[in-house]
């Protein structure tokens, strides 16, 4: 961490989660509640464009070594979690049917079986294929385990759906009581049969059971920015109002878009998310003053972002590439692959000409680069071009001044000029 933060305001933090929530202990900070939706041991490379800025999020989600070393990274995390959370706290860890049983018996491990509380099953809708060799797959797995007996659990319910329920109670066999008050005869397991008073249905709602179905985001949700793995608010509307109350500490080490702390944040409490993606930060900012009007270093502190040339050489490839378009105020090429170099751009509704951007994570840019590029420039018909790289040789400032003789203007731009703020566009 860089500055010192005894959550006076709430935390995003920018980095690699196993050192955070080191940090987070050693200061003494503890959590009621923590969710966890980490990469999945799926195999899968997801590339996506994000948002209406046409933001683009590529990671992979590929784990060398196996199912064991996989396992053994998520281990490291969840014995800091156990740690960081108070006696009375619960832990959610979102996963799928890739790796779930292995962190099943992993959980157990750390938190005691005797701690595990619920499986819960997240059911959503959608179309595939009849599967050549397996049924469908239409569920993610929840596990919800207490630290102790003293953890924290408020019973939850739901409304009855246009009183459907209802309706269904009142198909059954109808018995009145002395006070003439309608119940029905339930099951209540061991032969044993219990009253349901249909007033305090109606009254107290459907109890949520270990099985929810919530529609995934689409692409017509209000809620979607385009993130890869993002889930819906009402999975954690659920388990925040279930295990936490209102100025309780929620902590989310995986919070890709800020789905946690955004309904942290509308419920009344006090979040930390931590995330290794500049640009899932960048866009968790975002999305907190676009719905709540809150703003960073106002409302909450951002922490770890890359302040030095250093810390932008150590950035993933396509994180590098983010952090410079977003610098220049530029938008996003809307693929990462297969865009002729053309990693950023320029319209006319943010400049006064169409310009294209190429991002070099690298030393010494040469001539060829910059001859590369303009040909990028034609096939786009780009009027303008920006090449942003650490450092640039004299013969690609040479090739820069040719084609500018030629009526192209490619303008070479070094990180550091541009992370001090010198360069003027």
């Amino acid at each position: 961490m860089q500055k010192k933060n005894e959550l006076e305001k709430n935390l995003l933090i920018c980095g690699d989660n196993l050192n955070a929530l080191d940090d987070l202990i050693k200061k003494g900070i503890r959590a009621d509640l923590i969710y966890l939706d980490p990469p999945f041991f799926s195999k899968r490379h997801y590339e996506v464009v994000w948002g209406d800025e046409a933001e683009v999020r590529s990671f992979k989600d590929r784990w060398a070594g196996g199912i064991n070393v996989y396992i053994e990274w998520m281990r490291e995390r969840i014995v800091k979690a156990y740690e960081l959370l108070k006696s009375s706290g619960s832990l959610y860890l979102h996963c799928d049917w890739h790796a779930g049983h292995y962190l099943k018996v992993m959980l157990d491990e750390v938190f005691g079986y005797e701690n595990f509380r619920n499986e819960i099953i997240w059911h959503y809708s959608g179309w595939n294929r009849h599967g050549e060799k397996h049924f469908n797959r239409r569920y993610d797995q929840i596990y919800f385990y207490a630290k102790s007996d003293r953890s924290k659990f408020y019973s939850y319910a739901i409304p009855w759906e246009s009183k459907g329920e209802y309706v269904r109670l009142r198909k059954q066999k109808i018995h009145t009581d002395k006070e003439g008050r309608e119940y029905v005869l339930s099951d209540a397991g061991g032969g044993k049969r219990v009253r349901r008073y249909l007033i305090e249905a109606m009254k107290d709602g459907k109890p949520i059971d270990d099985v929810w179905d919530i529609d995934k985001i689409n692409n017509s949700s209000k809620e979607r920015t385009g993130y890869p793995t993002q889930k819906p608010e009402a999975i954690l509307e659920r388990i925040i109002k279930a295990s936490s109350k209102k100025n309780d500490l929620i902590i989310d080490p995986f919070c890709g878009c800020g789905t946690t702390l955004s309904v942290a944040q509308l419920l009344g409490r006090r979040w930390i998310g931590i995330d290794i993606s500049t640009t899932a930060i960048r866009l968790v900012e975002k999305r907190m003053v676009k719905r709540y009007g809150v703003n960073s270093g106002k409302d909450f502190d951002v922490i770890g972002m890359p302040t030095t040339i250093s810390a932008l050489r150590e950035l993933a490839p396509v994180e590098f590439q983010n952090w410079v378009v977003n610098k220049m105020g530029a938008k996003h090429s809307k693929r990462f692959s297969s865009d002729f170099g053309l990693d950023g751009f320029y319209d006319k509704s943010i400049f006064t000409e169409r310009a294209g951007i190429q991002v070099k994570q690298s030393e010494n840019v040469g001539r060829n680069v910059v001859d590369n590029f303009e040909t990028a420039l034609s096939r786009g018909k780009f009027e303008k071009g920006f090449i942003v790289a650490f450092s640039f040789t004299r013969g690609a400032h040479e090739e820069a001044a040719r084609v500018k003789g030629e009526g192209v203007e490619i303008r070479l731009i070094e990180v550091e000029d541009l992370l001090l703020g010198k360069v003027k566009i």
